[in-house]
């Protein structure tokens, strides 16, 4: 079954970004804002959105970048990874959560839509995803690897929608230490998810990378269809 895809414009009000939608061959379904690594809304990105569009899921991907340079497309070499590093430092958190909640405005507006609204993000997207389910402007959230949420769990309490987390167990930018203070924190919270896959290092979803887990991705991928279709 095929997916069909474009790239879309968002009015922010201080200009318009670009967002990836990719629609599942019914051309409707429930939705999910996809949220890019600090790589950008690049190929692995679009991959992700194709993926879960042929799940059944109408999905939009905001290119967060968009005030450093638009559509802003990074490999894992030593070069992006240093591009990649300064667009984050660059990037005000306040700023691209606004950008995603004009995303789920624009999703939910897309014809076809119906049901709930998600996010799934990855790395810097993880940690955005889980502001936006503090923030209320999703029904459920999934964070990928998400780096810093160990930092912000001030907000913990402010989590109301179902949330799932997803940690390698061998990650060297999120130690387990930060993972049990998450877990730790948020307890025996029944509306929360943590999983954790050994040996799976940061970013062992993303098959452009040499940390690609393939039985991790795959596992990831099932507890989330299954988180999805339990709170969509």
């Amino acid at each position: 079954m095929s997916v069909t895809t474009k790239w879309i414009d968002i009015d922010s009000g201080a200009g318009k970004f670009g967002a990836y939608l990719a629609l599942p061959h019914t051309g409707k379904g429930p939705g999910i804002v996809l949220l890019q690594e600090i790589f950008g809304v690049n190929a692995h990105i679009r991959a992700v959105a194709e993926q879960y569009a042929a799940d059944g899921y109408m999905v939009l991907a905001p290119d967060l970048f968009w005030r450093s340079g638009a559509r802003i497309e990074l490999d894992y070499d030593e070069a992006g990874w240093t591009r990649a590093v300064q667009l984050m430092n660059a990037t005000d958190v306040a700023t691209a959560q606004s950008d995603i909640a004009l995303t789920g405005a624009a999703l939910k507006a897309e014809q076809g839509f119906a049901g709930k609204l998600a996010t799934i993000g990855y790395c810097f997207g993880g940690m955005l995803a889980y502001n936006a389910a503090a923030d209320g402007l999703v029904d459920a959230a999934i964070a990928y690897y998400g780096g810093g949420i160990q930092n912000q769990l001030q907000r913990a309490d402010q989590v109301k929608v179902p949330l799932q987390l997803h940690f390698g167990g061998n990650d060297s930018h999120i130690p387990m230490e930060a993972v049990t203070r998450i877990a730790e924190r948020f307890g025996d919270e029944p509306h929360v998810e943590i999983h954790v896959y050994p040996g799976a290092e940061h970013g062992f979803n993303c098959s452009h990378r040499t940390s690609y887990n393939q039985r991790a991705a795959a596992e990831a991928h099932g507890h989330s269809l299954i988180f999805l279709s339990e709170n969509l």
